[in-house]
């Protein structure tokens, strides 16, 4: 079994229940009559909650919609997945060897999962006011500037703001093609426009490969 005792030390939180922190870091894949999943969903439903109550305090004059925004770049797979690499979580999931080849530890989908479990495992034991101290301190820690400018990582809606001010028009994705297994596949995706294709990039889905892209035609075309 994985000692978890550095993880209790880097979220400067021991448990009285050993239980709950193993449960949190079990993937289903590991074969054990209990799995981190309903511990995965009780923390996804308390963070939303954390966050949003952060963001309402820390923006007092901001509408429903603009907390809504920030809240969603925070509280999603990507943005768990940084809290966890801060934590190092990876090192201490319990998971079955063919994940482990898979590269599992690494899995953005599995440390975010991982998270919330371990957050939500802490609420059950501990309450709602130490998941906010530890969690609100990594977001800080991992996030110097917490607003919607810094946060924001929709490149498509960015360079279609930029195109039809800049050129009247807004561009286009063509697929170029995939490539690899069925369960690691890549797709390319170009940007067109005036006819033009200004720049193409691969990802690990359609829509990935798609923000890539902009992101880097935003560069292009800001010079």
């Amino acid at each position: 079994m994985n000692d978890y005792s550095q993880l209790e030390k880097r979220l400067n939180y021991t448990f009285d229940n050993k239980q709950l922190i193993i449960e949190a870091l079990t993937h289903k894949s590991y074969k054990k009559p209990y799995n981190n999943e309903r511990l995965e969903f009780l923390g996804d439903a308390v963070l939303d909650l954390i966050v949003g109550e952060y963001l309402f305090f820390k923006f007092p004059s901001s509408n429903e919609g603009i907390l809504s925004k920030i809240r969603a770049s925070l509280v999603n797979e990507s943005g768990f997945t940084l809290l966890a690499k801060e934590l190092d979580l990876g090192a201490y999931i319990y998971l079955s060897l063919a994940e482990e080849n898979n590269n599992g530890r690494h899995k953005p989908s599995l440390l975010s999962n991982a998270f919330e479990a371990i957050m939500g495992a802490i609420y059950l034991e501990a309450g709602l006011e130490k998941v906010k101290d530890i969690s609100i301190k990594l977001l800080e820690e991992c996030h110097p500037k917490i607003d919607l400018q810094s946060l924001s990582k929709d490149y498509k809606t960015a360079l279609q703001e930029l195109t039809q001010a800049s050129h009247g028009v807004t561009p286009s994705y063509e697929m170029l093609g995939s490539s690899g297994p069925d369960h690691k596949k890549e797709f390319e995706i170009a940007i067109v426009l005036d006819n033009k294709t200004i720049a193409s990039a691969k990802g690990k889905s359609k829509k990935d490969a798609q923000q890539k892209a902009a992101r880097i035609a935003l560069d292009i075309l800001k010079g």
